[in-house]
């Protein structure tokens, strides 16, 4: 929720505007705004991959109003979330006001600055103990009744199956014979199992450097929790260090996910395991997540226009290819990836554009050792 975008003015932000403003007018104790002098004026933001749009205001200090369909979002969740992670010692946003039925809200502003844009070879290591550090807080907090669905094997499937349908049947228009649908079965079950063998936590389930906000002197901000489940404890750290968005050396990042695996199993998030189990669970619950991407962003540009997440391709097939060559169960995938699939994706001109400029994601060649947050 950073980079200002140019929209023109619509009735149903129009209706926000003016339903932002009586929420105003009628008591901002939370934040203590003075009294509305002039009308009141939104901003759009760059907003997330799902439906909800963003705006700034205009006051002092500024909040985000939120237009959030309802019969797209839920909002009482948002809402209910927002508040139990924050009675947790979670930062998410204060929600000050909030139109449950017309999927209106109004959100504190956690400024511009995402983890993204502050993370190089000097800050990374203490940056990443900050947010590791907010994500052993996260994976501690007890299971609310009926507010965090399981990930379950079926959802964690349904994910995976985005990438048959929407980057090889839909962006490629390639179809896949019973012998390619039985590979990818085969590899499905593989991760399935490695998922449900973890210990369940409080997974955010989209933990990484577009959804962390750093801010001086205080706890990172976090956003983008809403759909939020209990699940495998590896889920949220791959996320994040295994970012969609910025690569580290493979030896880095695998020292990073053992220097957190031992927080975890000091906090009693995670029983006693070998480094090579956690590994394994990482990398496997990483491909889980990496397989869901490559359908995700094709069907974000297919299906709802928003065609600035192909770039961001390559960088996840990398991923995914590195770790398949890891594993000889995961070997006959990567091998029929390369001949059958990625001959396809190198005719794409999101990828023709990536092997003439390289990769659009930094790369970083050294990295220093993380340290443990204080």
């Amino acid at each position: 929720m950073s980079e200002c975008v140019t929209e023109a003015p619509d009735e149903r932000r129009e209706q926000l505007r003016q339903w932002a403003a009586r929420a105003l007018q009628a008591g901002h104790e939370p934040l203590q705004l003075p009294p509305l002098e002039s009308r009141l004026h939104l901003q759009p933001l760059s907003g997330d991959a799902g439906f909800r749009r963003y705006f700034r205001t205009d006051t002092s200090p500024s909040l985000i109003a939120v237009d959030s369909p309802p019969q797209k979002t839920n909002v009482n969740r948002f809402v209910a979330l927002a508040d139990y992670l924050r009675r947790n010692g979670i930062h998410t946003p204060l929600v000050i006001a909030a139109d449950i039925e017309r999927g209106y809200m109004l959100l504190e502003d956690l400024g511009d600055t995402q983890l993204l844009r502050e993370l190089n070879a000097d800050s990374v290591a203490g940056l990443y103990a900050e947010v590791m550090n907010e994500l052993l807080c996260l994976q501690q907090i007890n299971r609310a009744e009926g507010l965090f669905p399981p990930y379950s094997r079926e959802l964690l499937h349904m994910e995976m199956s985005l990438l048959p349908e929407w980057l090889i049947g839909k962006l490629l228009g390639r179809e896949l014979d019973e012998s390619e649908h039985q590979l990818l079965e085969r590899t499905f079950a593989l991760l399935l199992d490695s998922a449900a063998a973890q210990p369940q936590v409080l997974v955010h389930r989209d933990y990484h450097s577009r959804n962390l906000m750093i801010r001086d002197g205080e706890r990172p901000g976090v956003v983008d929790f809403q759909d939020a489940v209990w699940g495998p404890v590896a889920y949220d750290v791959v996320s994040l260090l295994r970012d969609c968005y910025i690569r580290w050396p493979q030896e880095q990042v695998e020292n990073w996910a053992l220097a957190y695996a031992s927080l975890a199993m000091d906090a009693g998030v995670v029983p006693e395991v070998t480094p090579e189990t956690f590994l394994r669970w990482f990398d496997w619950m990483g491909l889980q997540r990496h397989f869901k991407v490559l359908g995700l962003f094709p069907r974000l540009c297919l299906r709802d226009g928003k065609r600035g997440y192909l770039p961001d391709l390559p960088l996840v097939i990398r991923y995914t290819l590195e770790v398949c060559d890891k594993y000889l169960e995961l070997q006959p995938f990567a091998d029929w990836f390369r001949q059958e699939i990625l001959p396809l994706i190198e005719t794409q001109e999101w990828y023709r554009d990536y092997r003439t400029a390289g990769e659009r994601a930094a790369v970083v060649t050294e990295a220093p050792q993380i340290r443990k947050a204080p």
